[in-house]
């Protein structure tokens, strides 16, 4: 106990150190704090805008392709192995697998703070590790991603003829819209692919003495053009390339399968060498490939294109890039050609920051009128005031230097903080106005004034920082990574005020306070100030119900129990929400139809909701 009395000393001692060197020094105060209101307004212009904070997920999939395997051979021969190598990496948290015909998805998640590139970087060594044991045809790849992997923006563009466009948009749109900065994809979607069917007659196959990987072989071995070198004469040199592409179906049937045929002859089985085509072993067709997606806007068939951010990448400037340059993209696809924007996280941002910034403003004009009222007095209240945005201003340099953005959880933090960042000033405040109307010199009573309450303002500030410093310290998972920036901004805000009431704040109330004009000698003022204070509203009205508790003590613990139940038992009646309202003015509507459903029937159910939504 004495070393914690000890240190509460010295901490009061150092605290009162720096109140005296800054009120020594007061044109420096002065400079650093002009210096950080302009390093706050740049760094404030500087912040990125989005949604929610930026946070990478720790989980990723090993997806694994086997061409004509059952799913329990996949379970066996490719799940298995693959999950029983990920069970042995480091910080993992699950696994789960899905065997099905010709695919493997495994599902792993790891400890949160573990890196997207970590991730991958453990899945691809766990994968290299089982390769072997892996059938000869099973192809591994590992997805992973983050938030950021949602689109900010997605586009739908409709014709005429969605087919004869979707070419020339697969070429256009990731060139005009990967050079915005911040832009991580632009993936197209609902064009209509062609692809090689290839329909194998068995029995020649087996005749042949062929497999489908002979077929493999073939397409790996041929359409290939390699430089062969070059041919130099007295006119100059030509380059030779060897190698014939394949570019058109009749190529594709006419490439060369080594095969061998057998007989039985006079000496026996015989077994000859033959060469033969592709056409001759199956049947090749080229045709549409399956749809896999459906998209339509307003009822028509469309294609999409989504654009997704890099993890530094601004939602909201990004998204007004894109939206500048649909016009450009509508002229470059052609006429009636339709753009519209399907879905766009930017409004939501925008809307959500100017209500909290709306707030936050409200908050600050309320908090100087409040002060006012008790203070009773402008000087005071501006010298107060300024705590206000100068917290504010350092906590955006802090954001800026953290990589931090303006989004819903740290605007939130600064609309909460606004109404405790000036506690410490006022404190400050009212006390050098109290010793002023004793009659002290200015300078004595400032000192004072901030030694008396250092302790008690630096201990308020603590207490009220140290909870949202464990919110950012100790909780872990997707909570832990939303909430860090809002503790993060809410305790830098905090700390911030306690700094200005303990430097700036004695400074201007140096400057702007008046000294108590006075006949009285310092002993007949101070006793004057005290009867008024205990002549004051708030005194008249605290004191009864101090000593009535105090006359009732086991009655005024009971009250507060009680009251405290109470409110426990409001909890389950209160609405819970992730996010709560961001500005959005769309909806969602998720179908949920039979196991098995095919994509036509989606589509078709999809459809009928659509037009019932269209209709109301």
């Amino acid at each position: 106990m004495a070393v914690i009395l000890e240190a509460f000393r010295t901490e009061k001692v150092i605290l009162f150190r720096l109140a005296k060197k800054s009120l020594a020094n007061r044109a420096v105060v002065a400079l650093g704090t002009i210096i950080v209101a302009v390093f706050g307004i740049v760094s404030l212009g500087g912040l990125k805008q989005e949604l929610i904070p930026s946070f990478e997920t720790p989980q990723a999939a090993i997806v694994t392709t086997y061409p004509g395997a059952s799913p329990q051979v996949i379970d066996t021969q490719v799940s298995g192995p693959l999950e029983d190598a990920v069970r042995q990496l480091d910080g993992l948290v699950s696994t789960s697998a899905t065997s099905q015909n010709n695919l493997s998805v495994l599902r792993v998640e790891f400890d949160y703070g573990t890196s997207t590139a970590k991730v991958k970087e453990n899945l691809a060594a766990a994968v290299a590790s089982v390769e072997a044991k892996l059938p000869a045809g099973a192809s591994a790849q590992v997805i992973s991603g983050s938030f950021d992997s949602v689109p900010i923006i997605a586009l739908g563009i409709s014709s005429p003829d969605n087919s004869k466009i979707g070419k020339l948009l697969e070429d256009v749109a990731p060139t005009m819209f990967g050079g915005i900065a911040g832009v991580r994809e632009v993936a197209v979607a609902g064009i209509e692919e062609k692809r090689v069917n290839l329909k194998l007659d068995n029995f020649a196959m087996a005749r042949y003495g062929l497999s489908q990987q002979s077929i493999v072989s073939a397409l790996k071995s041929n359409g290939f053009i390699v430089p062969a070198g070059s041919i130099v004469d007295s006119k100059g040199s030509i380059s030779v390339e060897v190698g014939t592409p394949v570019d058109s179906v009749a190529a594709f049937k006419e490439l060369p399968l080594s095969g061998s045929m057998s007989s039985i002859g006079e000496y026996g089985r015989v077994t000859v060498p033959v060469t033969v085509s592709i056409d001759d072993v199956a049947d090749v067709t080229y045709v549409t490939s399956p749809v896999t997606s459906i998209t339509r806007v307003n009822g028509e068939e469309a294609l999409s294109v989504s654009i997704t951010k890099t993890q530094d990448g601004n939602t909201v400037s990004i998204s007004n890039a894109v939206t500048e340059k649909m016009d450009e993209l509508s002229k470059q696809l052609g006429e009636g050609v339709t753009v519209t924007t399907i879905f766009d996280q930017a409004p939501y941002v925008e809307e959500s920051l100017k209500d909290l910034t709306t707030e936050g403003m409200l908050g600050l004009i309320f908090a100087v009128l409040t002060i006012l009222v008790f203070l009773m007095s402008v000087r005071p209240t501006l010298v107060t005031a300024i705590s206000i945005p100068t917290s504010l201003l350092v906590t955006f340099i802090g954001l800026s230097v953290f990589g931090y953005s303006l989004n819903l959880f740290t605007l939130s933090a600064l609309t909460i903080a606004i109404g405790r960042v000036v506690d410490d000033s006022i404190v400050v405040i009212e006390n050098i106005n109290r010793h002023l109307s004793y009659g002290e010199p200015k300078k004595k009573a400032i000192l004072l004034a901030v030694k008396e309450v250092s302790g008690a303002i630096t201990a308020a500030t603590i207490t009220t920082v140290g909870p949202f410093i464990m919110l950012g310290v100790l909780v872990s998972g997707l909570i832990g990574e939303l909430f860090k920036p809002f503790a993060f901004t809410f305790s830098v805000a905090l700390v911030v005020s306690l700094v200005v009431s303990l430097t700036i704040v004695p400074v201007l109330a140096y400057w702007f306070l008046k000294d108590p004009k006075t006949e009285e000698d310092a002993a007949k003022a101070r006793e004057k100030e005290e009867e008024r204070e205990r002549k004051s509203i708030l005194q008249r009205g605290y004191l009864p119900i101090i000593k009535t508790t105090q006359k009732h003590p086991v009655w005024t613990v009971v009250a507060s129990a009680l009251i405290f139940v109470f409110t426990l038992g409001l909890t389950p009646f209160l609405k819970t929400d992730f996010l709560g309202a961001s500005g959005s003015d769309s909806i969602v509507a998720n179908q949920t139809l039979s196991p098995g459903a095919t994509l036509a029937e989606q589509s078709a159910a999809a459809l009928k909701l659509e037009k019932a939504i269209v209709a109301n």
